[in-house]
């Protein structure tokens, strides 16, 4: 029973070391989506592990101006209000990192072997955004 409870805590604790940094690009109020920047309608919430369904980008060891990066927005696409799919995007050894600012972006980086991209359920959240 004691070996659950510390499995579990564990558990717990490794999800809510990927969410919180996660959901702290959005606490800033801002995040990038399709090269603008957008802002947050309330406090990032967390939600059940894998259950999010918009993607949502976090640059692990990217530029001092990155933020997150959300793949759909109000009136874009099949948007869910802010029911976030995180997604680990990180730079590789040997390049130097550069801001993006769209899903489109991080495609492109990861085509050209600059990132990789890992998904990350444990930490989805949810937190709506203001239309672009």
């Amino acid at each position: 029973m004691h070996l659950r409870l510390a499995l579990a805590a564990a558990a717990v604790g490794g999800a809510l070391a990927v969410a919180v940094p996660a959901m702290a690009d959005t606490a800033k109020g801002s995040l990038f989506h399709d090269g603008a920047v957008v802002g947050t309608v309330v406090t990032p919430a967390p939600i059940a592990a894998g259950t999010g369904e918009d993607p949502f980008f976090k640059v692990t060891n990217g530029a001092a101006a990155q933020l997150g990066i959300a793949g759909v927005a109000p009136g874009d696409g099949p948007y869910h209000g802010g029911s976030w799919q995180v997604w680990l995007v990180t730079f590789k050894p040997g390049v130097t990192p550069y801001v993006l600012t769209s899903d489109e972006a991080v495609a492109a980086a990861a085509a050209a072997g600059d990132v990789t991209v890992t998904r990350a359920g444990s930490a989805d959240f949810r937190c709506p955004v203001v239309a672009p």
